[in-house]
């Protein structure tokens, strides 16, 4: 590596490539790290293309650099907002005993009324 790049660092660099997996940052001449997939943007990323182009100019913050290996690891992500998780009063969420209660008389019921059947079969 040419130039001695820590963690947290953030370095303006250029996509220089683009794979399923992520995409691959220059940071310098000498220098390329990898954007992850999952750490392109907040929320799901089925193809990368949709977010990066080769060429195009990117911020990135480096998240881990293995000097042994000579692989650094970088995010997009990290430099962004965080989006505001969904409030509960959004997702509607039913407990179980209120899915309960709406088959009641489909299942459950069923059974009860079969158990006096079941159990005068099986004294004979």
């Amino acid at each position: 590596m040419a130039k001695n790049y820590k963690v947290g660092d953030v370095i303006a660099g250029r996509v220089t490539g683009i794979q399923p997996y992520g995409a691959f940052v220059s940071l310098d001449e000498n220098t390329q790290g990898l954007v992850h997939i999952s750490e392109i943007t907040y929320g799901y990323v089925k193809e990368v293309s949709e977010f990066l182009t080769i060429g195009q100019e990117v911020e990135v913050k480096i998240l881990e650099v293995d000097d042994g290996a000579g692989k650094i690891s970088l995010s997009i992500r990290e430099l962004q907002e965080k989006p505001p998780a969904p409030k509960k009063e959004d997702r509607p969420r039913k407990t179980l005993q209120d899915r309960v209660d709406e088959h009641d008389d489909e299942g459950f019921n069923t059974l009860k009324e079969k158990l006096a059947d079941w159990i005068k079969q099986s004294i004979r």
